[in-house]
């Protein structure tokens, strides 16, 4: 495993960063049991994976329980563990949701009890609230920060100028300022190019791409997608544009590649991700052991500049989908 520094952080983590999505079965029907959950964290620590990415909503706080019962055994020091605040946790409940002060401070409680930690090491806001003004979100944050509940602050998808606001907002009232963006970014969607990225680059934050193999698009040929658990029952995948504009003719160049290379098509669009000098760690939500372990590998894969530009060449730009 190959490791990096999370922006400006000093935290070092792993270039691969495991997504905790999948963990438990209360609201995902591809979710996986308490056991088969430890058995890939586990997994991932053994290859030297130390970075997971989870949140609140993750089955309703059930991964974030099951990371924090596995993680129990382990050195708190090796482990740097990220999770998030925003979507909506009780239906019932309109207060559930949201980055108000009160909702951030009440989730973050009840999300380090999960986790059984008494610090979270990144701690992100999963959308924009645009119920709440950014001034308010960033000083609960902050506090946060200076209570010792959160070390960093992350955000996640979001239009560039409200990055670039919030950042400003940070520096001109003395906050802590975002040290990261998790940001939908793969192969398949590639939007975040033009300005998001570019952002990122300047204002010195990591970026933790979440579905970067486009929610399994880019790990099979695109014929057999429905052929799995998720591609059948996943209806956020369904709404994405993977297949539309040059997806189809993406995908058929990454089995290409894959099978020139001898590896697997998750392993090219990772190591495609892993070649870009904007990345710190793709966020890989995985099913099994050897999601896993194909995962670490691409750490190893060398893609020449022939190649990245054979996979980049047929993109074309697609309507934005992930944060509005």
């Amino acid at each position: 495993m190959e490791y990096t520094t999370l922006g400006r952080t000093g935290m070092t983590v792993s270039r691969v960063c495991l997504g905790c999505m999948s963990f438990g079965t209360s609201r995902y029907d591809w979710g996986l049991s308490e056991a088969e959950s430890q058995e890939i964290i586990e997994r991932a620590i053994d290859l030297g994976i130390n970075f997971f990415d989870t949140a609140n909503i993750y089955n309703y706080g059930e991964s974030e329980r099951i990371l924090g019962d596995t993680l129990a055994g382990y050195d708190r020091s090796w482990p740097v563990v990220a999770t998030k605040v925003y979507m909506e946790m009780d239906e019932s409940n309109p207060s559930s949701g949201g980055l108000s002060r009160r909702a951030i401070e009440y989730e973050l409680s009840r999300s380090l009890d999960r986790l059984g930690m008494d610090t979270v090491d990144l701690y992100q806001i999963h959308r924009w609230d645009y119920d709440t003004p950014i001034e308010e979100t960033l000083d609960a944050l902050d506090d946060a920060v200076h209570r010792g509940d959160v070390h960093a602050i992350g955000a996640s998808s979001m239009w560039a100028y409200q990055l670039s606001k919030a950042l400003h907002t940070s520096d001109r009232r003395g906050l802590k300022r975002f040290a990261t963006m998790q940001n939908h970014y793969s192969l398949a969607y590639r939007e975040e190019e033009r300005e998001m990225l570019p952002l990122c680059a300047e204002e010195g934050l990591g970026v933790l791409p979440w579905s970067p193999l486009a929610k399994g698009f880019l790990t099979r040929p695109h014929d057999d997608l429905r052929a799995t658990r998720r591609g059948r029952s996943d209806t956020i995948l369904h709404r994405r544009p993977y297949d539309e504009g040059a997806g189809i003719e993406i995908n058929e160049r990454v089995q290409e590649l894959a099978a020139d290379h001898g590896v697997s098509m998750a392993q090219v669009a990772l190591a495609w991700q892993l070649h870009k000098d904007w990345v710190t760690a793709p966020i890989v939500g995985v099913t099994s052991v050897e999601h896993v372990e194909e995962a670490a590998a691409a750490v190893d894969l060398n893609l020449s500049r022939a190649d990245i530009e054979y996979l980049e060449a047929p993109y074309e730009p697609l309507p934005v989908k992930g944060h509005h």
